[in-house]
């Protein structure tokens, strides 16, 4: 796996606007592209030495124009196939968030932006460690919540996860609304994220009507 410094990331990179999409550091997002100009996206992100492509929410304003959220986290082209209909299915893994300081109008079919990677370089290091987490407690609102949603998962696997991963990935495929996989983005630490994420979890109870079993 390429190992990135500050220095090495670009100060223009594409941009995929996609509402309802997460991407963090250090996970993977698998995505299907076949609209013609992110098919172009794709062919250019992988003539670049980084194969950066950035993941950013898209939201309506008031007046119902479509806007890019200031946040969004760039990830790496790790694995790409083509379908026998002409889409591809790549894996973007996730590498460090990025702020947007202006958009780029220009010859391309697709977004680009100028971004600041600043705000963002402990999304660089090594797996974040969450020190407070309470992993039984958490599991159980995790079984409560899944339960509620009738969804399925692999338990054992998620019992044995690193905190880092465990945490992450839920953030990624739990079914919350664009605003709150945006709020779970740009929470600054692990930590923050986890709180964000335990947060989200009970309240989707407390409107279930089922009681929280984290106080």
């Amino acid at each position: 796996m390429k190992v990135f410094k500050v220095s090495d990331l670009p100060e223009i990179i594409p941009i995929f606007p996609l509402s309802g999409a997460l991407l963090l550091p250090r996970a993977n997002l698998p995505l299907q592209l076949f609209e013609p100009k992110y098919l172009q996206m794709l062919e250019d992100a992988l003539k670049t030495p980084n194969r950066l492509i950035g993941m950013v929410q898209s939201y309506r304003d008031a007046q119902g124009m479509s806007k890019l959220h200031s946040i969004g986290c760039a990830g790496r082209i790790r694995q790409f196939s083509e379908t026998s209909d002409g889409r591809y299915m790549i894996t973007l893994g996730g590498i460090s968030r990025f702020r947007i300081k202006e958009e780029k109008i220009g010859f391309s079919p697709y977004t680009k932006a100028v971004v600041d990677w600043s705000s963002f370089t402990l999304d660089l290091g090594s797996a974040e460690r969450d020190n407070a987490f309470d992993r039984k407690s958490f599991m159980k609102l995790l079984s409560q919540f899944f339960s509620s949603k009738d969804l399925k998962t692999d338990w054992d696997s998620l019992r044995d996860s690193p905190e880092e991963l465990l945490i992450n990935s839920l953030c990624i495929l739990c079914p919350f609304e664009p605003e709150e996989r945006q709020a779970l983005l740009e929470a600054p630490s692990l930590v923050s994220r986890r709180e964000t994420l335990v947060t989200l979890l009970e309240f989707s109870l407390r409107e279930g009507g089922l009681t929280s079993v984290l106080q």
